[in-house]
């Protein structure tokens, strides 16, 4: 079983998906517009909102709608955890998503990580940005 996150960026989607590509080195894999789906109709399909996406982010598939594209997109109470190899990658991922974001726990050492910090990106996602620990 694998459990793959979907994000609704209620009318932000293609901006999301294209900041993860330059921030993070994400590739697109599927994309699909309303408009491009057998009888569908009205202001998504004209928009050319983005039904559905998928995403790879390293090794992990994220998958990313417009949804309604109400404008409001809220995300609370999860976050993507984005695990760096060392803390050079991640200082450099984390300082890529905090661009034009907010900084919830700025990057450094704690007793479990030799780097940790959280930041919301510029579409209000919630990340942790963690260098995991050496295997015992």
């Amino acid at each position: 079983m694998q459990i793959d996150p979907y994000i609704f960026y209620q009318g932000r989607a293609e901006e999301a998906l294209n900041f993860y590509v330059e921030a993070l080195g994400a590739k697109i894999e599927a994309l699909v517009r309303f408009g491009e789906m057998p009888g569908t109709e009205g202001p998504l399909a004209a928009a050319r909102k983005i039904l559905h996406a998928a995403v790879r982010i390293g090794d992990t598939l994220v998958l990313a709608s417009d949804g309604e594209s109400s404008g409001h997109a809220s995300f609370v109470g999860f976050s993507l955890s984005l695990n760096a190899g060392d803390d050079a990658e991640a200082r450099r991922l984390f300082d890529a998503l905090a661009v034009g974001g907010q900084v919830r726990t700025p990057l450094g050492p704690t007793p479990f990580s030799s780097s940790f910090g959280m930041v919301a990106d510029r579409f209000g996602v919630p990340w942790t940005v963690v260098v995991a620990p050496p295997a015992a």
